[in-house]
């Protein structure tokens, strides 16, 4: 049987913990300055769409004004250098022609550096509601963060966090809407009331065509979520995150109904006895045979 799995290096106290200079470089050092040509973006950030307008408002700054704050950078293999955080900047950079701008370097191993990148973007609320979702769920899944953890990292609450995760359960068609600012984020969480992915397209692409409120569009979601007699309350963004925390302790599909009442149950799913064997093994500890 394979050993445990290494566990990642949690976000603590988070972009802080990370970068805890990032406020006061002039005290040190100061910034360095490197030439635009030996600076690199790195291929893992989250942010994947940069808006056109506001990137050459920035570069027009740049060309009176200068870069006033410094992009973060780490040494690579080849006298290179790779952002961490300040992608924008440098982009508007190159559009404004400078040659050289100011840098703070630190050295960073790669998942501190995609850790640092993910967070930076978060902090600053520069992500799409769905690249924020993608980023929760890689610092959650590949870096083995808690909802907790990330919600203390970014500054937001652990419900937010988990009604942001929920947007990735969204057909492809409507993640697309969302990224591309056709529809909120409250709009996409107003579409998940909607049973079924066929729903959902149906719900969004009518709230488009008839520019439909928040609230409009909820009530169309409840509305085309009934089959037949009556619609089953959705499950709240905390059962789910219940249910994600215990899949992902226990390695198996995990389903709770909680009533109104506050009574409910737990059904843990397995495919074969030694499914059985390793589910028990985890919540009461028992030794496999």
């Amino acid at each position: 049987m394979a050993g445990p799995k290494k566990k990642r290096r949690a976000l603590g106290r988070g972009l802080e913990a990370l970068l805890p200079e990032r406020e006061k470089p002039a005290r040190s050092k100061g910034p360095s300055t490197l030439p635009l040509a030996l600076i690199d973006p790195n291929p893992e950030q989250p942010r994947k769409s940069f808006d056109p307008e506001a990137l050459e408002s920035l570069a027009r700054s740049l060309e009176k004004r200068g870069l006033i704050q410094p992009v973060l950078v780490r040494p690579v293999a080849g006298g290179r250098y790779q952002i961490m955080a300040g992608e924008r900047r440098w982009r508007a950079a190159q559009k404004a022609g400078l040659e050289e701008i100011p840098v703070v370097i630190r050295k960073a191993a790669e998942d501190e550096a995609f850790e640092l990148s993910l967070i930076e973007n978060l902090q600053r609320e520069d992500l799409n509601p769905m690249e924020a979702a993608e980023a929760y769920h890689r610092l959650m899944d590949e870096h083995g963060n808690s909802q907790e953890q990330l919600a203390a990292a970014v500054g937001k609450s652990r419900p937010a966090v988990a009604n942001t995760l929920r947007l990735l359960t969204l057909p492809e068609a409507v993640k697309k809407m969302v990224a591309k600012g056709t529809l909120s984020e409250g709009h996409a969480r107003a579409i998940l009331q909607a049973e079924g992915a066929g729903r959902q397209l149906q719900v969004a692409r009518e709230a488009v065509r008839k520019g439909l409120s928040v609230r409009e569009t909820e009530r169309l979601a409840r509305r085309r979520g009934k089959r037949g007699v009556t619609q089953r309350p959705t499950t709240s963004a905390e059962v789910r995150d219940l249910e994600d925390q215990l899949r992902r302790s226990l390695s198996a599909r995990v389903v709770i109904k909680h009533m109104r009442s506050g009574k409910g149950s737990i059904r843990i799913h397995y495919g074969s006895l030694d499914d059985l064997d390793a589910i028990l093994a985890r919540i009461i500890g028992r030794r496999r045979r």
